[in-house]
Formats: C-alpha cells, sequence, structure tokens
C-alpha cells in the first residue's frame, strides 16, 4: 500500500474514531465535564479533498458529526490527510480560517481537553489500577476500535475484502453486566458502527464483566483462552466475529 493511501486512511480514522471520543469523554469524566461546562463553541476540522468532521461543545455536552458544520465558530484547515495526522501526532498546527479571536481558547482550553482524552487512550499499569480510571479507558479503547474498525471496512482494500465475509446483519459488542455496547452494522457493502444496543443481532460478543474487558483490549490475555475459558462468550454467526476481530488487529497498523 502506497503511503499517500495510508495517510488518508490514519487521517479518517482520526477524525471519525479518535476525535468521536470526546464526546464519551464528556459524559464520562468528571474533570473533562468540569471544563466543558460553560462551553459554546463549534470546531470544523477540513482536510483539503479530504475527509471533515466537527465538535460542538454547548451545555455541557460535546456533538462530534461527520461532514461540515453549517456554522462553525472555528474553521481549522489542514492542507493534506499527513497534515492532520501530524496534528494528532502532536507535530504540526492546524491553518486557522476563520475564528482567530478563539486561537487563544484552542490553546488554553481545547489543548488539555485533547490531552486529557490521551490521558486514558494510552493507559499506564497505575492508572489502570483505579477502577474509574479503568472503565473510562475500557468505554474509550472499545470504541475507539469499532469505530475505527467500521472506517477500515469502508476504505481499505484487506479490511473490505474482510468485511464482504460477515454477511449482512449487526454485529453487537457488550461489557456484561451493564455495559458499554457497541455494534457494528453490515448491509450491501455498507459497513456502520454505532453506540448502543442493537435491535436483534445476528451475532454477539460478550464480555464477562469490565476487567475481561479491559485485560483484553489492552492485551493483557490472550483471546482465545478468554473465550475457553467463559470469559468471552461468543452468540450467533460467530463468522461476523472472527473477521471483525481481523479487521480490529489492522487498525493498531494506523493507531498506535
Amino acid at each position: 500500500m502506497d503511503s499517500e493511501l495510508q495517510e488518508r486512511i490514519k487521517a479518517r480514522l482520526n477524525l471519525y474514531a479518535v476525535l468521536r471520543n470526546l464526546e464519551d469523554l464528556v459524559a464520562l469524566d468528571p474533570e473533562a465535564a468540569e471544563r466543558v461546562r460553560n462551553w459554546d463553541i463549534a470546531l470544523q476540522f477540513s482536510v483539503r479533498k479530504g475527509p471533515q468532521a466537527s465538535l460542538t461543545f454547548k451545555g455541557g455536552a460535546c456533538t462530534h458529526e461527520r461532514g461540515p458544520h453549517p456554522n462553525p465558530t472555528v474553521k481549522l484547515y489542514f492542507t493534506s490527510p499527513k497534515h492532520l495526522n501530524a496534528m494528532f501526532d502532536g507535530t504540526s498546527m492546524p491553518i486557522p480560517l476563520k475564528g482567530f479571536t478563539k486561537l487563544g481558547f484552542l490553546k488554553r482550553d481545547f489543548a488539555p481537553l485533547t490531552e486529557r482524552l490521551e490521558h486514558f487512550l494510552k493507559p499506564d499499569p497505575e492508572g489502570l489500577a483505579d477502577a474509574g480510571y479503568r472503565r473510562i479507558n475500557t468505554v474509550l479503547t472499545l470504541f475507539t476500535g469499532v469505530f475505527a474498525s467500521a472506517e477500515l471496512a469502508e476504505v481499505e482494500p484487506t479490511a473490505r475484502h474482510l468485511a464482504t465475509g460477515m454477511g449482512k446483519g449487526v454485529l453487537q459488542i457488550e461489557v456484561a453486566p451493564d455495559g458499554p455496547y457497541v455494534h457494528v452494522r453490515l448491509d450491501n457493502g455498507t459497513v456502520q458502527a454505532g453506540r448502543g444496543q442493537a435491535d436483534e443481532p445476528r451475532a454477539r460478543m460478550v464480555f464477562r464483566n469490565l476487567d475481561v474487558a479491559n485485560d483484553l483490549l489492552n492485551d493483557r490475555v490472550d483471546a482465545f483462552r478468554a473465550v475457553v475459558q467463559g470469559d468471552v462468550a461468543l452468540w450467533g454467526h460467530v463468522p461476523m466475529i472472527e473477521n471483525l476481530n481481523l479487521i480490529l488487529e489492522r487498525v493498531r497498523l494506523y493507531l498506535a
């Protein structure tokens, strides 16, 4: 695969799988919620001839949406997918096209929020020892992986081939007993990820509890052993689960 295609794929994952985690971070983390409590601002992220997404902060909540925002407060422009990816890696800055008076906000307020997200997505053993931290890490890591897998299945040749072997229907992934829940819907070649429980899933992968899910998501236990021991239950059309796991492994090629 050529490097330009890799950068385009990574840009989609960053905008549609990583950035969208700010929605859940604000909902789950009291520190993040307090930080955005009085924000009233919409940020537009646009890549030249590439993907677009927006973040809207209002009423103490964050909303992530694909595509252009109808009236953003701030427009951030990237000359290429590589430019966007460099910003996510912390080695480049966007080009502001609108909202120059908000540049201070981006450095003073928004940057610490993204650092808070990184705090949970790149965990350390000491952090994972705390139950509250471990739950947020589990939710964000699971959602990142599933949403990124859906994007890969749309645009990356290998993942797209794997997705065609999953058939039609919904695969639900859940952590017993009370969630989180996330699902992937496949229909005529399209793949869409969503939070929450799905109606009549064709297949289900159920983690016995949050600790099991966290250990698996952070590569501290073997997935096959977890299934054999009953820590992970597989229901329904198992090939859907097998192929999704193969796509999840490919996510690591783009999101280290």
